[in-house]
């Protein structure tokens, strides 16, 4: 019996230690999850999503457009070679976007983990935030901003070949429906020419019944068409991002500027605080002196 005893005794201990291990890495996890600013990551995914959409689907949807319109509404290289600069310098505007917002939602996402552990640390006065960091976030409100209205310019513009493509899917759809009773579908025409894609004396310009119809069944209309619509799905999701983004940024702005307030107030009470203390240790010296 006295030996079992303690073995049961370093048993019990051994399992003391080990529950205490795990409440550490219980707490430690804990921890370090009530230091992500989940309102920032949501943002940075919806960013990251809706940039992919708009770059990757815009720059193959303008690459079909090209092919559609050179074999069927421009057979003339110099009728649409600006059509074709346009298109190959909005592709590598896409390019930079991808760029430069891959990074720049990496940088607020960061600046969002500063920013959380900042405030954690204002209210527990462990930390007292820079003039410089409150700039910074300052400075990051006003580029989100422009941003914001960039892309939402740029949602009115992916817009326009939804809507010329739309107006397409639906006259060739409005000829197919047999309760149309259209009794001549040659008279019924798609003139690009009008839209100003290619220039007014490009040939053909247009495509009218049959031919309408085949340019319809073309995978390059068809691809193109539903690139667009995602397009501008992924543009109008940056959007929402970056409002997400501004809201961020201005309720942290705010924590900053409040707990920096909160300090001055504390530091001015602590100090007034010693001044009286001092003032009355003082009177004490003095009334001792005396008796």
């Amino acid at each position: 019996m006295d030996g079992t005893k303690p073995a049961m005794e370093s048993s019990a201990e051994e399992n003391q230690d080990e529950g205490q291990e795990s409440k550490g890495c219980f707490e430690c996890c804990i921890k370090c999850l009530g230091g992500v600013p989940y309102a920032s990551l949501v943002a940075t995914i919806l960013c990251f999503s809706g940039v992919a959409l708009f770059c990757g689907c815009g720059h193959v949807a303008l690459t079909g457009t090209l092919t559609m319109l050179e074999t069927h509404f421009s057979k003339v290289s110099s009728d649409h070679e600006t059509l074709t600069l346009v298109i190959q310098i909005f592709q590598y505007i896409i390019y930079g976007i991808a760029s430069f917002f891959f990074v720049y939602a990496i940088v607020l996402l960061a600046e969002g983990f500063y920013t959380t552990a900042a405030v954690k640390k204002e209210l527990q006065s462990d930390f007292k935030t820079t003039v410089c960091g409150r700039c910074i976030t300052a400075f990051f409100m006003f580029l989100t901003y422009i941003l914001f209205l960039a892309f939402f310019a740029i949602v009115g513009f992916t817009a326009i070949p939804v809507y010329l493509f739309f107006n397409m899917w639906t006259t060739c759809a409005a000829m197919k429906d047999p309760d149309a009773n259209i009794t001549n579908p040659d008279n019924i025409c798609v003139d690009v020419r009008q839209y100003g894609v290619i220039p007014m004396n490009a040939t053909p310009g247009k495509a009218c019944g049959a031919t309408l119809g085949e340019i319809c069944n073309t995978s390059e209309f068809y691809l193109s068409y539903h690139l667009y619509i995602v397009a501008l799905a992924g543009a109008g999701a940056t959007v929402i991002s970056l409002i997400h983004y501004l809201m961020i940024l201005s309720a942290n702005w705010a924590y900053l500027k409040s707990a920096v307030s909160t300090h001055e107030y504390q530091d001015i009470k602590t100090k007034d605080d010693q001044d009286i203390e001092a003032e009355a240790r003082s009177k004490e010296g003095q009334n001792s002196s005396y008796s």
